[in-house]
């Protein structure tokens, strides 16, 4: 039953949609005559006043009442601009969570059941909700130090029934992701089904917030020698799957520009700090917050970065990593064809295409940048540039990449809102080229030879466990030449009830649509 209520999710979910706008103001251009009428059709239902609003509004009224799961959904596809499109991207990137507080009674619940310890033995105070999104709140709350001293903290307690919710939605997703694969042959490159695997996987790591707790200890290490930049300390004791205890920050929130300049910060200083520290973070720890937006980004009374709320994270592999610091380092000096080579060699572009073309088509992104001035240069607006160019070359999705745009779009905007006249290449030089110096010169090449060294070491190790290995599937392999290949009678029977069931419940829920499409139909007529 669950593909048939699924499909009813899925019809309110295009009801809602429409009925705030938000389909008919999509872009039509290039759909085929069916969709095309869907797009028309969608307009008669949309609400008076969504059509004075604009679409970023109506994205954000719309999945509100949709409920968490969308808009997380909303913020997902937000870093994924080579499935919705650039200008939704940016319009979903706006979407924030408009929701109410739950009870106070229930976040202690939730407390006292995830810590297995009472309210009272935990805080000397717990306070109301000062801040409510869609998975969890925050709590102030005071807690007592070893030497009897009192302590102010901050308590993030996930909220009640968001995990089954989001569960139930989660059908849904699946659902419409393999229509789209089976119906739209043309987006299963951007493979839809993994998407959505991708997003799942993302959100169960959010709503855990001993991760979100591991991934602040992880960048509090990464930092700890590090100027200018930290983040909040952990409250171990206090902290597990639904709840996250952690330092209090006291300091300006990063949109506050008149609010730092009132406390004698130097502006310039701020934003070198910030893009050099995300830098750091993504070429030499290969870990990055993923999403420093101006809200979860203080100034505290040191002059120093505090980075809160760690739910979305990003990781670089050495190959990622390289790829980032080769291709911004290849434009900065114009190499168009060390671009191109590095999307070969990681096998980004498939072998097929032509690199003396792919070098022609970063030339055409590389080279009118270089006749603005430094000043107006966009690093993320040229990682923007090279991810639509390589769609032409049948570059596969690269998710990990994707994030990092996104989030680089973001701290770029930050930065230059902090200083219009910020020049991104002065700032971004000296990370890249000290990344460079020591992966790619004499010192990576060593370090190069000494992991590949331990690999053969560890590879010879294991040498005559992956003989018995071998031996095991050739014998197998042998036996299915010499018998076949056989299932017993109840395993077809299985699978035949298995096929019956999906395609009953898939006809059902065809004809429910059409059931209602008609019924709708009928009283718009009427």
């Amino acid at each position: 039953m669950s593909k048939l209520t699924a499909s009813f999710r899925l019809m309110r979910v295009g009801f809602i949609l429409a009925r705030e706008g938000v389909l008919s103001a999509l872009p039509s251009d290039g759909l085929p005559a069916t969709l095309a009428f869907f797009h028309r059709f969608a307009g008669w239902f949309a609400r008076k006043r969504s059509k004075k609003t604009n679409r970023s509004e109506n994205m954000s009224r719309a999945m509100n009442k949709l409920g968490p799961s969308y808009i997380k959904l909303g913020q997902f596809l937000a870093t994924r601009p080579d499935i919705v499109g650039s200008e939704v991207a940016k319009d979903l990137s706006s979407l924030q969570d408009h929701v109410d507080t739950f009870p106070h009674e229930q976040a202690v619940a939730q407390i006292e059941g995830s810590l297995g310890r009472k309210i009272d033995d935990l805080f000397v105070e717990f306070g109301p909700a000062i801040a409510a999104a869609s998975m969890a709140q925050v709590h102030p709350a005071t807690v007592r130090n070893p030497d009897g001293s009192l302590r102010k903290v901050a308590v993030k307690v996930i909220r009640p029934g968001v995990r089954r919710r989001f569960a139930k939605d989660l059908e849904g997703f699946y659902l419409a992701a393999e229509m789209q694969e089976r119906y739209v042959p043309a987006t299963r490159r951007l493979k839809p089904v993994s998407v959505v695997d991708t997003l799942a996987q993302t959100t169960k790591i959010e709503m855990d917030l001993r991760l979100e707790a591991a991934a602040l200890s992880e960048i509090a290490e990464n930092t700890r020698n590090d100027k200018g930049f930290r983040v909040p300390a952990v409250d171990w004791e206090r902290t597990g799957r639904d709840v996250l205890t952690m330092e209090w920050i006291d300091g300006i929130k990063m949109s506050d520009i008149d609010g730092l300049k009132a406390a004698g910060f130097d502006l310039d200083a701020l934003a070198v700090t910030l893009m050099q520290s995300f830098l750091k973070h993504t070429l030499r720890d290969g870990f990055f917050h993923a999403d420093m937006h101006p809200g979860n980004l203080f100034v505290d009374k040191d002059g120093c970065i505090v980075a809160v709320d760690l739910g979305i994270t990003g990781r670089l592999g050495k190959q990622e990593k390289r790829f980032l610091a080769e291709i911004l380092y290849g434009f900065i000096t114009r190499d168009y064809r060390r671009v191109a080579n590095v999307h070969f060699e990681a096998g980004y572009v498939p072998p097929h295409q032509n690199m003396e073309s792919f070098a022609q088509a970063n030339r055409a992104i590389g080279e009118p940048i270089h006749g603005q001035s430094a000043e107006t240069i966009s690093m993320a607006k040229l990682l923007t540039l090279l991810f639509e160019v390589t769609e032409l070359f049948d570059m596969q999705t690269r998710p990990e990449l994707l994030l990092l745009q996104k989030t680089m779009v973001v701290v770029e905007g930050v930065s230059r809102s902090l200083n219009p006249h910020f020049n991104m290449w002065k700032a971004a030089e000296p990370v890249v080229k000290e990344w460079i110096t020591k992966n790619l010169g004499p010192i990576g090449m060593a370090k190069d030879l000494t992991e590949g060294a331990q690999s053969l070491l560890t590879f010879a190790r294991r040498t005559p466990e992956l003989v018995r290995s071998v031996e095991r599937i050739q014998k197998g392999a042998d036996k299915m030449a010499q018998d076949g290949l056989h299932l017993d009678d109840d395993t077809l029977k299985r699978f035949a009830l298995m096929q019956a069931k999906q395609n009953r419940f898939g006809r059902y829920a065809m004809v429910l649509i059409a059931v209602c499409m008609v019924i709708i139909t009928y009283k718009l007529v009427i």
